[in-house]
């Protein structure tokens, strides 16, 4: 038995290729293990020789230079990192209805896959994404200047890159305030990151680093030289790939491909790009951005042997048989591994990513599959995780699996380690079962910067040795030991524990080992509206994740003032999967009041109280997060005119059950329902967020639910962007003109222009108190001119600027009513 728990400390070497291996698991995961070409490997032999680094940063998701990020990645062979200052968590999705903090965990495994396709890693900072900003300096003070760079420091002093670029310039041409207060940021840490007196704590984990130079990549057009190019430097990303058989451009087409939540799909670009870079600091560069940096072996002490070594296999290297250079590859790595046990002077973070690749480049060569299959999906605490590790040598070179390490620090104990001793013949797999025991205080695998409540700006994160980190670490690492060649030379192979499943459609697939509650609690409902003092059904579900019958009593916990009847529910849950739907009569308070409900399954002892979600989509990994089972309550007097409510869902949004919420009945509307329906059985029908950006089917009956409006309807369209799909399009009766302006601070003053209108006024009173407690933007793609048919309702506007009047339109047309919002 395999304890799950932390390990003494490793030899040096071992454990630098561990921390590493915490880093780049996280670009390594995909649905299925890679099995690279032999291209690939021909690629990654190449790399080994290369020992230069970039890092580029940008504010968001999708602000990054992918073509960029594939040219320095894959034609100059140097390790590349993006470090993006937020998570996105404050942007819009295009395929599903998260939003906020799963928002920011959607985005940055879309992240992380196109990393996997550009070949640079992935980093972040701890800022929240807030929403569209004006002003660089609003977003530094809400993220807190000083916390945020101390992160991009840290990134700096741990990623050591030689030259650090920025997307967007510190004066404001960027557009969105957190693009230009990346780059203020940028600036500020590519000083503060070598100077010992700046953020000294750090220290104790890593040394200053002081990059080469800062360089702007230069906004320009395709074709276009931007102003003073003969001043800067320039890099024809378009160039072609023969080993990869694309070129770079067509590369960035695919990785930015995979911000599918942004809409971002893009077309492949073949011939010359040219990118610009300007000198902002650092040593002036004349024709390359790596002037005056040594990309050899020669800039680590005593590291030449090692660096011909790999050239020599790059030269030899037969991609119809890649074994035979694997003796020159077994000799660099025990040349490489006397350096990281021996060498003080020696860069280890460097050299030890060098390493991983080395052994990587090792597996490929010996055609080696390894595999840790876990049982089940899920392991409980307290709980135990059955493995079976399955390694393949797929060819002639001597190979012999002599231990394997599972848990928390890879190499540990020596009482952590299981002696297997078997011969890896070609093409005979060799397999070890092993049982891994999660220790009864393991926490769900929540991500990290969600364990704990965000503040305004910043994510709360435990260990400062996270920062930066795209994700968690493996749930169970694993460590295998392989003696290589006739010598016998150790080679440690780090990977993780996965779970292996045949998906009818999409064929095998593959998932991380997600550490999950006993019993998770879900709310059906993470808001609940009270118009009035009518008591709800509320539901909680519960589902078992454990084997043994788990017996219990799930009770809803409430402000002064609210009941629930009953008061609580015993039950018994007979194993794993098995579901209980407790249901509950909620009573509100008999005045208007707010406050939170929490669900808690006090069961041994324990009391429980976190949900189960999975965020699943096609081009990404399955990933498992554990929401606190809290549901907001709001009682307020509330009226409300006709029964029934169409409802046109866009990109995803939760609007149809706040309607339900305050009592109406809402059917969603097909694209036959669409063309077929009979709209005037509905008292308002609603077009979803984006709606005629993302339905042609609603485009193409425009004149149907116009006319529902004049026969009498009442149609409300929620906003929509300006793209090609409605160039030329007329959204409403009359013509209006969609535009980019917003209203970017929440609590921006809102003016009412019409307060007598019968909207304001009937069947509620809407008054400027409605608008308090806006959370992120006060409104945003405003239309910026309209017909005089269309009454303005609201004006509202940034501090410094003038009016804006579109954030409603209102229009009567025929006998009904009009709204656009």
């Amino acid at each position: 038995m395999i304890n799950y728990s932390p390990r003494p400390s490793p030899p040096v070497a071992v454990f630098v290729l561990l921390s590493l291996f915490c880093l780049l698991a996280s670009v390594a995961r995909a649905q299925t293990p890679a099995a690279p070409s032999a291209a690939e490997t021909q690629l990654a032999l190449r790399k080994l020789s290369v020992l230069g680094s970039a890092l580029y940063i940008a504010a968001h998701p999708d602000d990054e230079n992918t073509a960029l990020l594939a040219y320095l990645a894959n034609e100059r062979g140097v390790r590349t990192g993006y470090l993006s200052v937020t998570r996105g968590d404050g942007g819009q999705n295009l395929i599903g209805t998260e939003k906020g903090a799963l928002l920011g965990l959607l985005r940055t495994q879309e992240l992380l896959a196109a990393r996997r396709v550009d070949g640079a890693e992935q980093f972040f900072t701890r800022a929240v994404d807030f929403g569209f900003t004006k002003s660089p300096e609003e977003a530094l003070r809400i993220w807190g200047h000083e916390a945020v760079l101390a992160d991009v420091v840290w990134v700096i002093r741990r990623f050591r890159p030689d030259v650090v670029i920025t997307r967007f310039p510190s004066t404001g041409e960027g557009g969105h305030g957190q693009h230009t207060a990346s780059a203020i940021l940028a600036r500020e840490a590519f000083d503060a990151a070598g100077d010992p007196a700046r953020f000294p704590e750090q220290l104790r984990d890593v040394q200053p680093w002081k990059p080469k130079r800062l360089l702007w990549n230069v906004f320009s057009r395709q074709g276009e030289r931007p102003k003073d190019a003969d001043k800067m430097l320039s890099a024809d990303v378009g160039a072609f790939n023969p080993l990869l058989g694309k070129s770079y451009t067509e590369i960035a087409a695919q990785s930015r491909s995979q911000h599918k939540s942004q809409g971002f799909g893009s077309a492949e670009r073949r011939g010359a790009s040219v990118n610009y870079f300007a000198h902002l600091a650092g040593e002036e560069a004349r024709r390359d951005i790596f002037d005056g940096v040594d990309l050899s072996w020669r800039r680590e002490p005593g590291g030449e042997p090692v660096g011909r070594l790999v050239e020599q296999a790059a030269r030899e290297y037969q991609p119809s048989n890649p074994q035979a250079i694997l003796p020159l590859l077994v000799r660099a790595h025990r040349e490489l591994n006397g350096l990281l046990t021996s060498n003080p002077n020696l860069d280890a973070e460097k050299a030890g990513l060098k390493m991983w690749g080395l052994r990587e480049v090792i597996r490929a060569c010996a055609g080696l599959w390894i595999e840790n299959i876990a049982a089940a999906p899920y392991a409980t605490p307290g709980g135990e995780v059955r493995v079976t590790t399955t390694l393949i040598n797929r060819s002639e070179y001597p190979l012999r699996l002599e231990r394997i390490s599972m848990g928390y620090g890879g190499v540990g104990s020596r009482d952590s380690w299981k002696t297997v001793n078997a011969e890896m013949k070609n093409n005979q797999p060799a397999q070890t079962e092993t049982v891994v025991r999660v220790p009864a205080d393991a926490e769900p695998g929540q991500p990290y910067w969600l364990r704990r409540e965000p503040g305004e700006g910043l994510f709360q994160v435990e260990s400062p040795g996270q920062v930066g980190q795209p994700e968690n670490g493996p749930v169970i690492p694993v460590t295998l030991e392989v003696a290589a060649g006739p010598e016998g030379e150790k080679i440690f192979f780090q990977t993780e524990v996965s779970y292996r499943w045949t998906d009818r459609v999409r064929g095998e697939l593959y998932r991380p080992v997600a550490i999950v509650p006993p019993v998770a609690v879900n709310l059906s409902e993470r808001v609940l509206v009270f118009p009035d003092r009518a008591p709800k059904r509320v539901q909680v579900t519960l589902r078992s994740n454990v084997s043994a019958e788990t017996r219990g009593t799930i009770r809803l916990k409430l402000p002064g003032g609210w009941t629930s009847t009953p008061a609580s529910i015993p039950l018994s849950l007979k194993g794993r999967d098995e579901e209980f739907k407790a249901v509950f009569s909620v009573a509100p308070a008999p005045d208007a009041s707010s406050g939170t409900l929490a669900a808690e399954f006090e069961t041994g002892g324990q009391r429980l109280s976190r949900g189960f979600v999975e965020i699943d989509y096609p081009h990404l990994p399955r990933h498992a997060l554990f929401p606190a089972a809290e549901a907001r309550l709001v009682r307020l007097d509330l009226q409300r005119r006709g029964d029934s409510v169409g409802y046109v869902m866009g990109s995803g949004d939760e609007i149809p059950e706040a309607l339900r919420q305050v009592g109406y009945e809402v059917r969603l509307l097909s694209d036959d329902d669409l063309e077929n329906a009979d709209l005037s059985k509905f008292d308002a029908v609603v077009a979803g967020v984006r709606a005629y950006n993302t339905r042609a089917a609603l485009r193409r009956q425009q004149k149907r639910l116009l006319a529902y409006v004049e026969g009498g309807g009442t149609y409300v369209v929620q906003y929509n962007t300006s793209d090609r799909a409605l160039e030329g399009f007329q959204l409403g009766p009359y013509p209006f003109k969609l535009s980019q302006e917003r209203v970017t601070v929440e609590g921006a003053p809102v003016a009412l222009i019409q307060p007598a209108d019968a909207l304001l006024n009937a069947p509620n009173k809407i008054t400027p108190a409605d608008f308090e407690g806006w959370v992120q933007e006060r409104g945003l793609y405003f239309p910026s001119e309209w017909d005089a048919r269309y009454q303005t309702l609201f004006a509202t506007h940034d501090p410094g600027e003038t009016d804006k009047r579109g954030s409603t339109l209102v229009a009567r047309h025929g006998r009904g009513t009009y709204v656009y919002t």
